[in-house]
């Protein structure tokens, strides 16, 4: 053994003795102060898996205390992935240290940072290299390299999609924007609590649009709640209190209120009250600059602003030569007419798939977005006091696709239910993405959903709509769509649409995507977990996993792969298994890891999921992380993969 290499071995060893060797005093230690050590080292962990390996440790000595040497063991169990250490080996010539040289060369071939490689090696020797003697030679050992490859700088998400980076001054029009229906609920739409903390919640998420149900409340206050059930009522002032408080507690970006609005004009006049009262200058109440409004702002125009959707008397124009006067007590009527086509109410399933031929030619022949048939006028009463407050976003109820170009206005916007809406995409995608690309266009889910059930929204956002509101309250694989697609541009809550989305000429449809395909090959080999949740039947820390590899994007993107299953080990499972796909429109394409765990041929326990755009995938050795059911992170549980595309 060479002097350097010994010394790095004392370096090492002595760097660990020096945290440890006080626990040990007495000999020996138990279970709790082992968790408190392993925190002395900064090593995260799952407790399930140290008790394991702890009663292992003790149970071959019928004993229920360690000494220093078991330690050492339970530690390099949990910390020293054989994974890593192959990797580690393959580019350190002594097995012990890598050379800030020989990072880089790391850097360069394995993670594909070409650029700035010797300042990022030198970043990373400072920042995760724990032993100081090895750190001040610009070396990273072995438990440095444990600490990088664990760390966020080595997550499977981009670093620079983590802030803001996309260019914010389109049109709103122009963004995907978080959105969420019935705000209030936090959990089904008959029975359940209306509760503050659902505006709370979906605003700390990032959510840009939330639903308020306005009805008529006892003292002339207006209250939210799901109308005609029996969900429970919150007052509306303490609503937009809570707005006012957390609006861009994760964003400074615009937050549209979209409000559900049931009350009489009197008690519209207190909304508009409580609005400009408790927002102040936050609200918007006027136009940015031109009050002749020929595009919609955009959401860098709009920074910290909250504006009010909501249906309005009238142009942007006449409410801007209205400013100043008092126009308390007045009221304007909107006439409606409604329009009966299948309800939303209605599952479409059926109706589609036992239409005959000759009825299907039929309904393909006609515009799918035109009315089946008028019914009656409806009359709407609107406090002008409230109409005034509505300015770039003005709702306007959906007739027709054609009937939208010919009279629609920039600052009008459409709400669509799910059903309906999954037919246009079905029979007219290039008139819906045309709409689109000109409206903003809100989708909710159909009426029947009473237990609070998502729909899948990436169908919706390969047409362009950006107002696919869900119900933020309900776990599942919609609100995880949802969740990874609002990571990107630094989580707050727009995103910018593809420029084929953007494009009033544009011809892209989901179904045939034609010259719209841009291929990209992409290549995940699955190398291994890593303190992955224990199974919920597992009296200790056992689980089968096996990992599905998920793409979302248009039809002929839609793909799911497996890996096998691994037995009894949740702790360190290895896969080593390469997936390769090709995504013909990556710009919509989301990428979802979901790990489980097989109780059965036929059934699988959920363990955990990650979910991102596929534009932001990283290149190399990557770590991901894993989300729970409810959307909090499973520290330290995550896969260990090698991501490459072209």
């Amino acid at each position: 053994m060479t002097w350097g290499r010994c010394f790095l071995n004392v370096i090492s060893c002595t760097w660990f003795l020096n945290i440890i060797q006080d626990e040990f005093m007495n000999g020996k230690i138990d279970l709790d102060s082992t968790m408190k050590l392993l925190e002395k080292l900064h090593v995260t962990f799952d407790v399930a898996h140290v008790k394991h390996v702890f009663k292992k440790t003790v149970d071959k000595r019928k004993v229920h205390t360690i000494n220093i040497e078991d330690f050492r063991a339970i530690y390099r169990t949990i910390v020293h992935r054989t994974e890593f250490h192959e990797l580690f080996c393959a580019y350190s010539p002594n097995r012990k240290i890598l050379a800030d040289t020989e990072l880089i060369e790391f850097l360069k071939k394995e993670q594909f940072q070409t650029e700035d490689s010797e300042i990022r090696a030198l970043e990373i020797i400072l920042k995760y290299e724990p032993v100081e003697e090895v750190r001040k030679r610009r070396q990273l050992s072995f438990e440095g390299f444990i600490r990088y490859m664990s760390s966020e700088d080595s997550s499977i998400f981009k670093k620079d999609h983590r802030t803001v980076y996309q260019d914010m001054n389109h049109p709103l029009c122009d963004y995907f924007i978080s959105s969420s229906h019935n705000t209030y609920l936090i959990s089904d739409q008959l029975i359940g609590p209306s509760d503050l903390f659902g505006y709370i919640s979906a605003l700390l998420k990032g959510c840009r649009c939330l639903e308020i149900d306005c009805w008529d409340g006892s003292n002339n206050e207006p209250v939210v709640y799901h109308g005609h059930t029996l969900t429970s009522k919150i007052s509306f002032c303490s609503v937009i209190h809570v707005i006012d408080k957390y609006a861009f507690a994760a964003s400074e970006y615009p937050v549209i209120l979209s409000l559900e609005n049931h009350c009489s004009p009197k008690q519209q006049e207190i909304m508009a009250e409580h609005l400009e009262n408790i927002l102040g200058d936050k609200l918007l109440t006027s136009t940015i600059g031109d009050s002749v409004v020929t595009q919609l702002p955009s959401p860098e125009a709009l920074k910290f602003k909250i504006l009010v959707k909501n249906k309005k008397v009238g142009t942007i124009e006449e409410t801007m030569l209205r400013k100043g006067q008092d126009s308390h007590g007045e009221t304007g009527e909107i006439f409606e007419e409604e329009y009966t086509s299948e309800e939303d109410e209605t599952d479409e399933k059926a109706p589609l798939q036992q239409k005959s031929d000759s009825s299907k030619r039929k309904s393909e022949n006609r515009p799918s977005s035109l009315p089946r048939k008028k019914a009656k006028m409806k009359k709407i009463k609107i406090a002008i006091e409230l109409s005034d407050l509505v300015i770039y976003t003005k709702s306007e109820k959906f007739v027709s696709f054609e009937h939208s170009l010919a009279n629609q206005k920039c600052y009008e916007n459409n709400s669509i239910g799910e059903v309906k809406a999954r037919k246009f995409v079905k029979h007219s995608g290039n008139e819906f993405v045309s709409h689109t690309s000109r409206f903003i266009t809100r989708i909710y889910p159909k009426g029947t959903r009473a237990n609070s059930s998502n729909y899948n929204p990436q169908e919706f956002w390969n047409v362009g709509c950006q107002m696919v509101a869900l119900n933020f309250q309900t776990p599942g694989v919609q609100m995880e769509l949802q969740n990874g697609k609002f990571l990107d541009n630094g989580g707050c809550g727009y995103i910018l649409k593809p420029e084929f989305l953007r494009n009033r000429s544009s011809t892209f449809n989901p179904y045939n995507v034609g010259r719209y395909s841009k291929p990209m090959s992409l290549s995940i080999r699955l190398i291994s977990g890593h303190q992955l949740p224990p199974s919920n039947l597992s009296k200790t820390n056992k689980a089968d996993p096996l990992v599905q590899i998920e793409i979302y994007g248009v039809p002929d993107d839609q793909v799911k792969r497996k890996s096998s299953v691994i037995k009894s080990n949740a702790l360190s499972p290895r896969w080593d298994e390469t997936f390769s796909f090709t995504v013909q429109v990556p710009e919509l394409a989301l990428i979802r890891f979901c790990v489980e765990d097989e109780i059965s041929l036929v059934a699988n326990e959920f363990l955990g999921q990650y979910t991102l755009p596929l534009l932001s995938l990283s290149k190399g050795y990557c770590n991901v992380p894993l989300f729970s059911k409810n959307g909090g992170k499973l520290e330290p549980a995550s896969l260990f993969v090698y991501v490459w595309y072209y």
